[in-house]
């Protein structure tokens, strides 16, 4: 419209608004169609966690089995997928829990905190006392037995209780102890050498994991 000389422009600002409006939906759907996107991306990668540890259970591969399972759980616990995967959790922690236990029901002597592979026929252990713990279905015993006659002295008792809070390295061989420490527990292929290795401890704020300087021992079966 012109006045004159003078050139007149329209002042209606709405079509601004308009952009803006819009490129707010878009960014609106961008972001909803890419939370869908990885909420596929995570379905799958379950999915096929799950199938995977499924495959391992079928061949009686419990150790794999349960590992995956925990995975699968861990990745969306809320479908279904994960609250079965969290049962077969459950299932397999009975069986591998029954099945370490049949074999470390018994008496075993602490070797050190090296392999028993790796330390020299002479033995560096200069004490007069040997340090052993005696693992029962639901105690362990530690004791302290003369070398020359045989005595043994109770030192400790504690219960057996397994971590079913947060585990580091298995969710089904951890230990805890009264004084907080949490211990894995494994055996080696022949089962007469148990390794234990210090992994967290539960403190009043929660499970703290160590990352260094782990304290472990090494036992042989008596």
């Amino acid at each position: 419209m012109f006045r004159g000389n003078i050139l007149c422009l329209p002042t209606n600002k709405k079509p601004t608004v308009y952009i803006m409006k819009n490129t707010f939906v878009l960014i609106v759907l961008l972001n909803t169609l890419q939370f869908f996107g990885q909420n596929d991306q995570k379905a799958a990668f379950q999915k096929n966690k799950y199938d995977l540890a499924v495959s391992y259970y079928k061949k009686a591969d419990f150790v794999k089995a349960i590992d995956l399972f925990s995975l699968a759980a861990k990745i969306k616990p809320e479908n279904e997928i994960g609250q079965e995967a969290v049962k077969k959790v459950d299932t397999l922690k009975e069986i591998l829990r029954k099945e370490i236990l049949s074999h470390v029901i018994g008496t075993w002597k602490k070797t050190g905190n090296q392999p028993v592979w790796s330390t020299t026929t002479t033995s560096t252990n200069q004490s007069s006392f040997d340090e052993v713990v005696e693992i029962k279905e639901n105690e362990l015993l530690f004791y302290e037995v003369d070398k020359k006659t045989k005595v043994k002295k109770l030192l400790k008792t504690e219960n057996l209780v397994y971590n079913d809070a947060k585990s580091y390295v298995s969710v089904f061989s951890e230990i805890i102890l009264s004084d907080g420490s949490i211990w894995n527990c494994s055996l080696n292929e022949k089962l007469n050498v148990l390794h234990v290795i210090n992994v967290a401890v539960k403190t009043e704020e929660g499970i703290q994991k160590i990352n260094s300087n782990n304290e472990e021992s090494y036992y042989v079966k008596m």
